[in-house]
Order: C-alpha cells, then structure tokens, then sequence
C-alpha cells in the first residue's frame, strides 16, 4: 500500500512547487480604510476594521474575504447617535460586538469582481453579492465599492419614517502583504 502512496506524494509535491496548488497571496487590512454608511439619516463610518484579503485575480476559485467591523467603533457624528445605536434595539453592542463579511466565491463580470458572502450582523447572516473593484499597487492592493443593505433584515431597530430600510454602504479598504 505504501507504494501507492508515493506516486500520489510526489505529484502533490510537484503540483505544489509548481504553484498549482498554491494559495493566493493573503493580505491585511491597512489603515486609510473607510466603512462609510449614508441614508437620510443616519450617516456616519465605522472606524474600526481588520481581517485579511486572499487575492490573485488569476485564481479567484480560491480567492477569499474575511472581514470584521467592530460595533463600537461607530460615529455617526452624534454622541447621541452613537450610543443609541449600541442598544439592543439596533446593534446590540453588548451581545454582537462585531459586523463580519466572508466570503464563498469570487468572481469577474464586466471588470468588476463579485464578491458572494455571508454578512453577519446582530447575530443573523444573509447572503449578500457585493462589488469590488481591485487596484494593484506595488505589493498592495486597494478594495473600493458599494453596496445596500436593508437594515430590517438584520433586526437593526424597527420600522420607521424617520429611519430608511435601506442602508448605502461605500467602502474604500487598502490592504498589503
């Protein structure tokens, strides 16, 4: 049986060093990111984000995102704001300190790649396609695009006029090796 068994070594040792079944390189968040988030109102940013990117454009089966915003880190501009969005009737800080996004497949259509994942917020995850457009820098890359989000989805406070469903979500995210 062991005879069997280093025919199959040898190839993955070949597929390997020959960069078949190499990973994409993996980067990390840098700073000079933005989550910024508009409606009529609310509007504000989150200022805290880390996770990392596993990107190469010439193999997206295996590219990955896997992203966390902290909810604390919101600033709406309003200190009012702000607090009130930690409670349980919004984020509910206390029992899901964080937003998260990973994803399941990338992919390329019409110059902009296609991120398919699961958005986690306040302890429910949807499945979300968001877009992505990628800058290559040097041994970096910048992450730019937008996306909607209907608040309602998440339980993130309740229904009312003075507070759209729907939720603008610009993203500007640099990351390096």
């Amino acid at each position: 049986m062991s005879r069997r068994i280093y025919p199959l070594l040898t190839l993955l040792i070949l597929l390997t060093s020959a960069g078949v079944l190499s990973t994409p390189p993996k980067y990390s968040v840098d700073k000079g990111y933005e989550i910024a988030f508009k409606s009529k109102d609310p509007s504000g940013t989150f200022t805290s984000l880390s996770g990392y990117i596993e990107f190469d454009k010439d193999d997206l089966t295996n590219s990955k995102v896997d992203l966390k915003v902290k909810v604390s880190s919101i600033s709406t501009g309003n200190g009012m704001k702000n607090k009130k969005a930690m409670t349980s009737e919004w984020f509910d800080e206390a029992n899901h300190p964080y937003i998260t996004f990973k994803s399941k497949k990338i992919w390329l259509y019409k110059g902009t790649y296609h991120v398919l994942g699961d958005l986690k917020i306040k302890g429910t995850t949807k499945e979300y396609k968001v877009p992505m457009n990628v800058e290559e820098s040097g041994d970096g890359l910048k992450l730019t695009g937008k996306f909607y989000v209907k608040r309602l989805q998440f339980d993130v406070g309740k229904p009312s006029p003075n507070v759209p469903d729907v939720m603008k979500v610009n993203y500007t995210i640099p990351v390096s090796k």
